[in-house]
């Protein structure tokens, strides 16, 4: 076994190197506490992996983002999203009978005790979607009190089910719109977009553009490693605190603009620009001057310092929903138009601050004509991958 080799006051210590799935490696410090009284600091934990995986890899410098060894690029193209939840919880995609009894699974559990929708009926027109869903997700646990010894399958796809539900209802409370129950008939992403957008008494029949193009997005958004929310859940449920307040924690990380929040700053930034004449060129001035706070949200990325891949497939997304959906939309021109800018501005390309996933998942949302305040609800199909790390 290859070892580092650490020196504290003249004292030699070796340290084991572990080594990923993907050739990556790492120093073991779990016992530098015990062996030196020493302890690492680490504040954005920039430096630090909290558990082993092989559920998700990215390398930054170049771009790659594979789930279980398989690029996001052809999972994208080719998967349907309930196929990648299969692959993420179970280690391997699904075979055609695998694929069609997950996808039943997740169909027959999909409705919610019909108590909860009173739950709703408590919530002000006005309140965030996100508080609506970490709450009813968190409620789920007086219904389901068991879940620690039941089986693990079944509460993945109950979760995983319900959260569908709960989300497009959590929008149906938003506009004051009676709720419209699931449909067995529809895949994940359908019944999804049936749910938020049909009315009763009236034929709806989802666009399969627009169902292609969720599917996209629950996919894309499926797993990014040990981020804030993953993280979060795993801490709250190394507690033994129960499976569902603990996704209802990671679902009030995932909240914030810094992570699953930053694709509604992007859009705020659009409408910003707009109302001020739509000057796109006075804000990427700003943007290059140091003496100013603004920044242009949707470019860069913290972990990508080569052009986001999920970036470069939802861009093809977007402009595939836009043309089939004849979409005239102000702020979508500005996007573009900032977009031509990064591309092209040798400012932007010298610093790598290339569109990111948020800046075209934003535009895509918007094109899709789902409301700002829904973007980070859509995203907690991070589910699969976030019960799988509390399971193992």
């Amino acid at each position: 076994m290859n070892t580092a080799k650490l020196i504290l006051d003249g004292q030699e210590y070796e340290l084991p190197i572990v080594v990923g799935s993907e050739g990556e490696q790492g120093i073991d410090i779990t016992q530098l506490r015990a062996k030196t009284n020493f302890i690492t600091v680490d504040s954005g934990f920039g430096n630090t992996g909290s558990c082993t995986s092989a559920i998700c890899f990215i390398n930054g410098e170049k771009g790659i983002l594979r789930y279980r060894g398989y690029p996001i690029e052809q999972l994208a193209e080719n998967a349907a999203f309930s196929e990648v939840c299969y692959l993420l919880i179970y280690g391997e995609l699904p075979n055609k009978q695998q694929a069609a009894e997950f996808r039943d699974k997740l169909t027959h559990h999909s409705m919610i005790h019909e108590d909860m929708k009173k739950f709703f009926e408590g919530y002000p027109p006005t309140a965030h979607p996100m508080a609506i869903l970490s709450s009813m997700v968190v409620s789920l646990s007086t219904y389901y009190p068991d879940a620690a010894e039941n089986d693990v399958d079944l509460n993945i796809v109950r979760l995983l089910a319900k959260v569908n539900t709960i989300a497009a209802y959590a929008y149906k409370k938003s506009i004051g719109q009676p709720f419209i129950y699931p449909r067995n008939d529809l895949s994940y992403c359908g019944n999804f977009l049936h749910m938020m957008y049909a009315v009763p008494a009236e034929e709806y029949e989802v666009p399969k553009v627009l169902e292609d193009a969720m599917n996209v997005l629950l996919i894309l958004h499926a797993d990014h490693e040990q981020n804030c929310s993953t993280a979060t859940v795993r801490l709250a449920g190394s507690s033994l605190a129960n499976l569902y307040a603990s996704m209802s924690a990671g679902i009030c990380a995932l909240w914030g603009p810094r992570h699953g929040g930053a694709n509604q700053e992007v859009i705020e930034m659009l409408e910003m620009i707009r109302q001020d004449g739509s000057n796109y060129k006075k804000y990427v001035d700003l943007a290059k001057d140091k003496d100013s706070d603004f920044r242009l949200m949707g470019f860069g990325h913290r972990v990508y310092k080569n052009f986001d891949p999920r970036a470069t497939i939802l861009r093809k997304v977007a402009d595939d929903v836009l043309e089939q959906m004849g979409i005239n939309d102000p702020l979508l021109e500005i996007a573009k138009q900032l977009e031509d800018v990064a591309l092209k501005d040798d400012y932007f390309i010298q610093r790598r601050l290339y569109p990111n996933v948020d800046f075209y998942s934003g535009m895509l949302y918007r094109a899709m004509d789902i409301p700002t305040n829904m973007f980070t609800v859509n995203e907690s199909g991070m589910a699969p991958t976030i019960l799988k790390l509390l399971t193992k």
